[in-house]
Parts: structure tokens; sequence; C-alpha cells
């Protein structure tokens, strides 16, 4: 066999864990013929075992599981520690909350991805994942670099814990210039819901105005 029949024989060898079994079947029958599907598990000790046994490339997880000590996802990446390195996480939620992107993240897992993505999405971002890299759905990228950074303070300011992961959002396209339209039409929400959102982060993080946000961003490296 050439190195290209071997480059198109290869499939990555995944565990799909979610504790809805349509979901799974559906996300199953979603992935393309580079992704063979070797387990599947539905609680946190069946999804803890299966990759145990079977050792996939990548586990395709849910943050928020039945079963376990109460957590969840978290708890899942935690008890495949040994496994580390050769098996990848990639977080898959409705949630793009930013306490669980920054647990799921924290706990070991190499991207996250919210339930909305298509089924050629998320075959690439399993392939990806695979390959060593980080994968991320677009309106939490920014978030994550946020927060995962290398800012002086290094993004564990309390200051930033009070925002919402959709504050973090408009804050960062505020502090860099956008006007309100211009971060409604980023973002898909309205003028009222963005101005809504400036008033939140002006409030929790104690500040003014605009120009005081912009330094305050400016000083942090958000920008």
């Amino acid at each position: 066999m050439n190195a290209l029949s071997e480059q198109v024989a290869r499939k990555v060898r995944v565990v799909i864990v979610d504790d809805h079994a349509i979901f799974r079947s559906g996300l199953k029958a979603d992935l393309d013929s580079r992704i063979d599907v070797v387990g599947e598990a539905g609680t946190v000790e069946q999804a803890i075992a299966v990759i145990a046994e079977v050792h996939p490339e990548v586990v395709l997880l849910d943050v928020h599981l039945p079963g376990g000590l109460g957590g969840g996802g978290r708890e899942v990446i935690s008890a495949s520690a040994p496994l580390r390195g050769s098996t990848s996480f990639l977080a898959l939620s409705v949630s793009d909350a930013a306490e669980d992107v920054v647990a799921v993240i924290r706990a070991g897992a190499r991207g996250y991805v919210t339930k909305t993505i298509s089924g050629p999405e998320i075959s690439d971002a399993v392939i990806r994942v695979a390959d060593g890299d980080a994968v991320f759905s677009p309106r939490l990228a920014g978030f994550v670099l946020d927060a995962f950074g290398t800012s002086p303070a290094e993004i564990a300011d309390d200051e930033l814990d009070r925002l919402s992961a959709r504050e973090l959002e408009v804050m960062r396209l505020i502090a860099r210039g956008y006007s309100y339209k211009e971060v409604a039409k980023e973002l898909f929400i309205s003028i009222k819901t963005v101005e809504t959102h400036v008033s939140a982060v002006l409030r929790k993080l104690q500040l003014s105005s605009r120009h005081e946000l912009t330094k305050w961003a400016a000083e942090r490296r958000l920008l």
C-alpha cells in the first residue's frame, strides 16, 4: 500500500459520549468516512470504562453528563488522565456559558464546539483535534484566547470572572472601537441588547465610559 492509500485508508477512532441516545445516533450518522466510531457512552461511568477499553484517538464529549461524582465531562477527562497524549477530548455541548468552557478546557479538553455545528464541521473538528490542533466554535474562540492567553495577569482576573461569555465578546469589540451597530451586526443581536451588555460590563468592572473600558482592556492585552 502506498503512502496515499494509507492516508485514504486511515480513520480516526472516536468515542461519542452523550446522555441522549438519539443525539448519539444522529451524530454518528453525520460523521463522514474519515471517522470510525468505536464506542458510545451515556454516563460518566460508562464513558470512563469505554475510553479505557478502546483507547480512542478522540472523544466527543458532552459537558453535562449524569453519574459519577457530579463532575460531568470534566470528571471523564480527569479519570482518563493515564491516556492523555494518545486520546484527545473535544467538548460538544448546547452550552456556551463561560464557566462550562473554562472548566472543561482547564480539565484538559483540546476544544469546545456547540451543538449547532454541522456534520461536515464536526468531522473536520475531529480530524483537526486528532492531528493536535485546538478547535473552538467561532463565538467561543475570542473568549478562550482571553481566558487562557499570555497577558501579564494571565486573565485570572477576578473582574473578568464576573462577565458572561457574551459580555466578554461585547466588551472586546467595544474596546476595539466598534460602534453599537457594528457590534450588533457582528454578534447577530439587537442594538438594544448591545446597550444592555455594555451597561452590565461597565457596572461589573466599575468603569464609567468607553474610554476607560478601552484603557482597561489594553492594559490586560485583550484587544
